[in-house]
């Protein structure tokens, strides 16, 4: 594989990064710290959940276990082995529009560890008797999810927004999926998403770029080239999911219709997020917490996909307080699009930018956030872009974005637990007509 010019121009890059695009499509980025000793690298390859068939729903996660099972030239123990002998460690993990395989080592252990990825991603072999054993350990993983309240009630929130959908099924996919699944099925959904154009190595820490772009250039020569696959277009639906558990709290989800990747109001939305539950002096933490006692945990969360997106409030609370717990949710979710203060917008955009600041001390964090932009945006973003960004955000344009998600909505609601005091769907959709 040769290499050939990168499409992002020196002016257009942060400082300290540096990206080439090789023949076939395949990008490598780095982000240069070179003050550590370490190197963090990774592949992220733009496919996840989303883009599964339902016959084979949690095939993107099977694979990211697979991957470790075994190649052409090692066993699963001697991958492990191999990293470890260097005291550096491999991992992975699946999200609803990515698939990520990553290292962490010293910084003159980088052509082992691009070795063994570029070994896992394109020379696997998926046994059949790894493939036995990993379909049950994906079982067990299931059934301790199933056992995990909090894991519950969030799968079934994301199947109420978006029911019937890929986007809207389980990462880890069913037992009887799982269960079924074939050695086939991997080889033939690998084979049409794990392509040259749909892959980002990024590197991040001790390292050089010629060096790296020289060893991915060698190491994966044999990656197939081909199209980026298209995912199931989202179509938010909004709806309900309850169900009666013996359990000391009720997990409580509230949720609406949120915002893609590039909104022009995705930095806002954040902010408002922020705002609202996105820490100790946020709106929600200090009514429900501090001045009610109606939870212990209450916060505010958001997914932003390619094509839509998801916002919510959670809340662990006694059954004893759930119908004030979704009052006051409901009233001060309506504050916002009525009223911000600038104290409050001050502390939200500060959270932001010092929460993000503090992440890209770490190797790892900036090796994702350089793999993640790159898929996502389509370049890296600078952090005195992103800064600029979030500094932008005024009192207006966070009332507007409120007004846009909450005002008129047709909300999604989750509840696990002891719901007897829960109010009808339509009571709860009344509050934001």
């Amino acid at each position: 594989m040769s290499v050939s010019t990168s499409e992002i121009s020196p002016s257009e890059m942060p400082d300290n990064v540096r990206v080439t695009e090789l023949d076939g499509g395949l990008r490598v980025a780095t982000d240069s710290m070179n003050h550590l000793e370490t190197t963090s690298v990774g592949i992220w390859v733009d496919v996840g959940a989303r883009y599964e068939k339902d016959a084979v729903n949690g095939v993107s996660h099977m694979l990211e276990h697979m991957a470790f099972k075994g190649t052409e030239r090692r066993t699963a123990r001697e991958i492990a082995e191999e990293i470890e002998a260097v005291g550096g460690h491999l991992n992975a993990y699946t999200s609803r529009e990515q698939t990520a395989y990553f290292a962490r080592v010293l910084k003159d252990d980088l052509p082992l560890a691009i070795d063994i990825l570029a070994d896992i991603l394109q020379h696997s072999t998926f046994e059949e008797d790894e493939l036995t054993r990993e379909r049950e350990v994906i079982v067990q993983e299931i059934g301790q999810s199933e056992d995990t309240p909090d894991d519950v009630v969030f799968d079934r929130f994301q199947e109420a927004a978006y029911p019937d959908q890929p986007l809207g099924r389980s990462i880890l996919g069913t037992v009887e999926r799982v269960t079924a699944m074939t050695q086939d099925d991997l080889r033939s959904y690998m084979a049409k998403h794990y392509n040259a154009p749909a892959m980002v190595v990024a590197g991040a820490g001790r390292i050089d770029h010629d060096h790296l772009v020289d060893l991915v250039a060698t190491s994966f020569g044999d990656l197939i080239s081909g199209d980026d696959a298209e995912p199931t277009a989202a179509k938010y639906v909004a709806g309900e999911f309850r169900e009666t558990r013996d359990l000391e709290q009720v997990h409580f989800l509230l949720g609406f219709d949120g915002l893609s990747n590039d909104d022009d109001d995705f930095y806002t939305h954040h902010v408002m997020s922020t705002l609202l539950g996105g820490g100790m002096s946020s709106r929600l933490f200090q009514e429900i917490r501090e001045n009610r006692g109606l939870a212990y945990s209450v916060h505010t969360f958001s997914a932003s996909y390619s094509d839509g997106g998801l916002f919510g409030v959670y809340a662990g609370t006694g059954a004893e307080h759930l119908e004030e717990l979704v009052e006051v949710t409901a009233t001060e979710i309506g504050k916002v699009t009525q009223d911000v203060h600038e104290d409050e917008l001050a502390r939200a955009r500060s959270q932001l930018k010092a929460g993000m600041m503090m992440s890209l001390e770490s190797s790892s964090n900036r090796c994702e956030q350089l793999g993640r932009q790159i898929h996502i945006f389509g370049r890296p973003l600078s952090l005195s872009e992103i800064v600029a960004n979030i500094d932008s955000v005024d009192r207006d344009s966070v009332i507007k974005v409120a007004e846009r998600l909450f005002r008129g909505s047709q909300p999604v609601v989750a509840a696990l637990g002891p719901i007897e005091r829960l109010e009808p769907y339509a009571q709860i959709a009344a509050r934001f007509a």
